[in-house]
């Protein structure tokens, strides 16, 4: 296993930029995994790691190798395509060991050892003499992810391959090949539009937007301590307000947005952007409180879902309990405002 680093990566097709000087470094053993909406480049990206795009600047590495002129066959890392691109003629045995055709399985294992080992890796040792056509769509996803695995690759690159599942089997999938790559220690760097999957399988996301890396963490402080606008508006649901800073107080400051003052943690210049996610809007507490119109609410199975009118802005928060007034009073503490642009807060504890 290696690790990869992407330095100042540069991509463009007849003078159009898709990727502007994308750094990142995945370490060795680590599930990396690059969200964002389509068009963000994040494909362009992978293909970028795995060969089949070359850079039009920077460099791709994987541990001490340069890999500029490297055709992929020979950067050892395994794909799983967004379609599987499994054989039809084939038998899953045979597919999960076509890679094997061209060098030997690893370790000390024969060929037949190797396929039956990683069939019962994606729990499917008894499905060897089926074909494709007769596995359902997640079966044909573990065959993938079996076949690529096959070789021993230094990295696995996994493009999108369970946007075409239903939620709750991709729940499932999600969880299995987030097993399969701590257990194997692999070097993981996976693709997907979907944040909720990118925050519960990765070690470390990077969230990418017009063809740059907005922000790189762990799931959790991405989350919660997004770095500009886009990253709290894409990741997950989130409030965003803008206002002026009115005065400097002890461990914070007061912001007017439009009318309404509120006091929130941290150092802030004269304009100032902060979020507040809407589980930490509260009914009828917090230091900071508003009144605004229920316009509608929805029930999440865990939680309702509650979006709000507040003087002309949409407001959301997420209670155990539905509002049963049409007029509420919503509120927060200074300390579950996250600044995102014009000044500094402290790093805001777990809760």
């Amino acid at each position: 296993m290696v690790d990869v680093r992407l330095s100042g990566v540069r991509k463009e097709y007849d003078g159009v930029t898709a990727l502007e000087e994308i750094s990142i470094h995945v370490a060795n053993g680590e599930f990396f995994t690059l969200v964002g909406p389509s068009g963000c480049g994040k494909t362009t990206t992978l293909r970028a790691i795995a060969g089949f795009e070359e850079p039009t600047a920077g460099t791709v590495q994987f541990g001490n190798r340069e890999m500029t002129g490297v055709p992929p066959e020979n950067r050892d890392v395994g794909i799983v395509f967004q379609n599987y691109a499994l054989f039809p003629h084939m038998t899953v045995a045979e597919n999960v060991g076509y890679g094997l055709r061209f060098r030997d399985p690893p370790g000390a294992m024969t060929r037949d050892e190797r396929i039956q080992s990683l069939l019962e890796l994606v729990d499917l040792a008894d499905f060897g003499n089926r074909k494709p056509d007769e596995l359902s769509g997640g079966q044909q996803q573990r065959v993938a992810l079996a076949r690529a695995l096959a070789p021993g690759p230094d990295v696995l690159l996994l493009d999108e391959p369970m946007s075409a599942l239903d939620a709750r089997l991709r729940d499932d999938l999600r969880t299995q090949v987030s097993r399969i790559q701590s257990d194997l220690g692999i070097t993981t760097i996976y693709v997907t539009h979907d944040q909720e999957e990118a925050l519960a399988i990765s070690d470390r996301v990077a969230v990418m937007h017009d063809g740059r890396v907005e922000q790189i963490g762990r799931p959790e402080d991405v989350y919660r301590r997004p770095d500009s606008r886009f990253v709290a508006e894409f990741v997950g649901e989130n409030n965003v307000f803008s206002g002026d800073t009115v005065a400097h107080e002890t461990g914070g400051s007061l912001v007017a947005v439009d009318d309404h003052e509120f006091r929130i943690a941290g150092a802030t210049d004269d304009r100032v952007t902060f979020c507040i996610r809407p589980e930490a809007l509260r009914l009828d507490g917090g230091e900071n409180s508003f009144s605004a119109t229920v316009e509608t609410v929805e029930f999440l199975g865990e939680a309702f879902r509650v979006h709000l009118d507040w003087d002309g802005r949409r407001v959301m928060l997420r209670v155990s309990e539905a509002p049963e007034s049409e007029t509420v009073r919503v509120g927060f503490d200074p300390e579950d405002a996250h600044i995102i642009d014009g000044g500094t807060t402290e790093l805001i504890e777990q809760r």
